[in-house]
C-alpha cells in the first residue's frame, strides 16, 4: 500500500478522533471544580487529592469512558460516573452552603473504624496487615476488588491497598475499573449508563429496567433497592441531576432503584 493510499484512512483517523475525543473535551477543569465545588475544603479528609489532571490521565487509560455514544450519552456518563462517586464520598448535609450536592469527593477513607474486609478467597489472598475498607472515589472495598481492580491497571493493590488513597491516579483507575468492568450477574454501569445492556427477562420482572437507577442497584442495590423511597437513592438522585444541569444534558428516565430487586 503506497504512502498516497493511506491519506483517506487518516482522514478517517482523525475525524473519528475529533468526534469522540477524550472526556477533557466535554469536562474543563473549571467545569470539574464547579461540579466538586467543596472537595478542597479545609474540613475535607480529601482536601487536595481530587485533582483535575489525575481524573482525565486515569480516564485516558480506560478507553470507553466517556467516548460512547453521542454527545448526550457522552455527557450523561460523565454526570452519573460523578454523581455515584460523590454520594460515595460526600461530605455534604443538607442545609450545606451551595447545597449537599456540591460537596462530593470530600471522604479519602471510609469513616468510622472499619474493619479489614478481609474474606477468604484463594485467587485474591489477602496481604499480611492489610486492610481494604473502603477508599477513593467508588469507595473499593474488599481482597476480592482490590486484586483484580490491581492487576487491570498494573498496581498491586493487595500488598498496598493505600496506594488508592495516596495517589489519585490509581484513585480514580480503580473506580474506573469498577465502572467498567461487569461483575455478573450485574451488566457494567458502562453499558448501562451507554444503552449497550438490554435487561433479560429476568431483569423485567425484577424491574430492572434501563435508566441511572440500575447503576444504583449495581453498585449497593443490596442496601438501597427494592424498599421504596430512601435518602440514600435520593442522594445520589441528586447529585446526578446537579451534574447534568451543569452539563446541560437531560436526565433520561428511571432514575431510582425503588422498586427493583437487588441483582442476585
Amino acid at each position: 500500500m503506497g504512502f498516497g493510499s493511506l491519506i483517506p484512512l487518516l482522514l478517517l483517523a482523525l475525524v473519528l478522533g475529533a468526534a469522540g475525543g477524550d472526556v477533557s473535551g466535554l469536562i474543563s477543569q473549571e467545569l470539574f471544580n464547579e461540579m466538586l465545588k467543596h472537595r478542597n475544603d479545609a474540613n475535607c479528609p480529601g482536601k487536595g487529592f481530587y485533582t483535575y489532571d489525575a481524573f482525565i490521565t486515569a480516564a485516558k487509560s480506560f478507553a470507553e469512558f466517556g467516548v460512547t455514544g453521542d454527545t448526550d450519552t457522552r455527557k450523561r456518563e460523565i454526570a452519573a460516573f460523578l454523581a455515584q462517586t460523590s454520594h460515595e464520598t460526600t461530605g455534604g448535609w443538607a442545609s450545606a452552603p451551595d447545597g449537599p450536592y456540591a460537596w462530593g469527593y470530600c471522604q479519602l477513607r471510609e469513616q468510622g473504624n472499619p474493619g479489614d474486609y478481609c474474606v477468604p478467597n484463594q485467587q485474591w489472598p489477602c496481604a499480611p496487615g492489610q486492610k481494604y475498607y473502603g477508599r477513593g472515589p467508588i469507595q473499593i472495598s474488599y481482597n476480592y476488588n482490590y486484586g483484580p481492580a490491581g492487576k487491570a491497571i498494573n498496581s498491586n493493590l493487595l500488598s498496598n491497598p493505600d496506594a488508592v488513597a495516596t495517589d489519585p491516579v490509581i484513585s480514580f483507575k480503580t473506580a474506573l475499573w469498577f465502572w467498567t468492568t461487569p461483575q455478573s450477574p450485574k451488566p457494567s454501569c458502562h453499558a448501562v449508563v451507554t444503552g449497550q445492556w438490554q435487561p433479560s427477562a429476568a431483569d423485567t420482572a425484577a424491574g430492572r429496567v434501563p435508566g441511572y437507577g440500575v447503576i444504583t442497584n449495581i453498585i449497593n442495590g443490596g442496601i438501597e433497592c427494592g424498599k421504596g423511597s430512601n435518602p440514600q437513592v435520593e442522594d445520589r438522585i441528586g447529585f446526578y441531576k446537579r451534574y447534568c444541569d451543569l452539563l446541560k444534558v437531560g436526565y433520561g428516565n428511571n432514575l431510582d432503584c425503588y422498586n427493583q430487586k437487588p441483582f442476585a
